[in-house]
């Protein structure tokens, strides 16, 4: 089984909720425990709100990018903007680093993706935007 689903909205804050429903959904078709939508509805979370507050720094009039495959029994989730980029992806990676401590951010984003989803890929070009490619397998037998 393979589908793809792409999305593109504003980059404001309540369509946060937005794209953990639309990944949510489309993931349902692997027929996913609990326990994995909530996974894959906190990483989607955590991309999105980087991609609205360090990308675009709540510039509404941007928009975010959500991409979804669904190959055999895994989903790919690409959560992607045109904002500021990472100068240093290493670094930015970090837990407990944020380039953001004006708004108490927690600096935990990639380390909550990356625990949620089997893989976590980030690519980043300064000033030209950010691409974060979330992978979980679903369903795999005990």
């Amino acid at each position: 089984m393979s589908n793809i689903m792409e999305v593109k909205f504003s980059a404001k804050s309540e369509n946060e909720s937005l794209a953990r429903v639309i990944a949510a959904s489309f993931a349902a078709k692997l027929d996913p425990t609990l326990d994995e939508i909530a996974d894959i509805k906190t990483a989607v979370s955590e991309a999105v709100t980087n991609a609205i507050i360090h990308g675009y720094d709540e510039d509404e009039s941007k928009f975010v990018y959500l991409k979804c495959k669904l190959d055999n029994n895994s989903i790919e989730i690409i959560v992607e903007d045109e904002g500021n980029g990472i100068e240093d992806v290493d670094l930015a990676m970090q837990p407990l680093y944020t380039s953001k401590p004006e708004l108490e951010r927690s600096g935990m984003g990639f380390s909550v993706m990356e625990s949620f989803m089997d893989d976590v890929t980030v690519s980043s070009i300064k000033d030209e935007g950010t691409k974060i490619v979330m992978t979980k397998k679903i369903n795999l037998p005990e």
